[in-house]
């Protein structure tokens, strides 16, 4: 069964412009490059949250891609480095969805 998975960053003050630029211009398009597909990408209205959602078919499949992208020496050495400056890790929160059966979203 197919799911979504709801993600929200905690973003320092003065730095969602930067993040948003990070995410459109390089990581989102490096994850899609490997098969995650990202279904939305969201700011708030006061800047100091970032929400972005990914489908995956199911539990192999999230697996699967997780190696591929956070495993990868690319994430590793180049991509993940920037992050720590822009957001606050320990507030990052994770929401599985799973759709009711008259969404659209299935």
């Amino acid at each position: 069964m197919s799911f979504y998975e709801l993600r929200q960053y905690p973003i320092y003050p003065g730095k969602m412009d930067e993040w948003v630029e990070y995410m459109e211009e390089t990581i989102i398009p490096f994850q899609v490059a490997l098969g995650m597909v990202v279904t939305g990408s969201f700011r708030s209205e006061d800047d100091l949250t970032y929400v972005w959602t990914r489908r995956f078919e199911n539990e192999e499949e999230l697996r699967i891609l997780y190696d591929k992208v956070y495993k990868s020496d690319t994430w590793i050495e180049k991509i993940s480095l920037r992050i720590p400056s822009m957001i606050d890790r320990s507030g990052i929160k994770i929401l599985r969805l799973i759709a009711t059966p008259k969404s659209t979203t299935h």
